[in-house]
């Protein structure tokens, strides 16, 4: 089966939140004074939206590794796989995406794991208020991992469907990284060239 390219619209976050928004903005035109049969329906639709926001909220708050937006809390209990660098004529170094967001959480990763460590890659990672799934990079260097971005959008095409069948069988691809520049803002170079030792692996499982 094909990875998912976005997330399901029935787990997307922001969904309860903007249900529940249309129905309160009705309350406006249906009034109790005018069709009850309407205006209890209504609010019967506004109490399923209630207890489907507070459904969702307790179930956002349930501590998961990785979360529902793909950020990693440890590698402990996570069966990890390494892809370390392989010689060959064409590097397959590529950029990380985004790191402009995530600029205080690289300046960590590279007080505590340097400027040469690891990262891991997690497939079906997501920003707030976006459906579309990206892979994101947890840099693992330090003392514990730490968001850094997503792969772009010409390397996820490319490797998508390996790492997410892995993820589906609960293994995470270990790969190197180069943290670069002195200050901020820093970038992130990732060293893809082991993937490719994996393609066998993945099919085998």
């Amino acid at each position: 089966m094909p990875a998912p390219r976005s997330k399901p619209l029935l787990r997307w976050e922001p969904l309860p939140f903007l249900v529940l928004m249309v129905l309160l903005l009705l309350t406006g035109p249906i009034r109790p004074d005018g069709s009850p049969v309407l205006f209890v329906l209504l609010v019967a639709l506004i109490l399923a939206a209630i207890g489907w926001l507070l459904i969702s909220l307790i179930r956002g708050s349930r501590r998961t590794n990785p979360d529902q937006w793909g950020d990693l809390a440890t590698l402990e209990g996570l069966d990890i796989v390494d892809a370390p660098h392989f010689q060959r004529v064409v590097r397959r170094v590529v950029p990380v995406e985004d790191v402009q967001r995530h600029q205080p959480a690289i300046e960590l990763a590279r007080l505590f794991g340097g400027t040469e460590q690891q990262a891991v890659l997690v497939p079906r990672a997501n920003r707030w208020l976006t459906r579309r799934y990206r892979i994101g990079v947890q840099l693992v260097g330090g003392d514990r991992p730490r968001h850094a971005g997503f792969l772009g959008h010409a390397a996820q095409e490319h490797w998508v469907e390996l790492l997410d069948g892995l993820r589906e069988r609960g293994e995470y691809v270990r790969v190197p990284a180069i943290v670069t520049g002195a200050s901020r803002p820093y970038r992130v170079d990732l060293d893809l060239s082991g993937l490719e030792g994996l393609t066998e692996y993945g099919a085998a499982g």
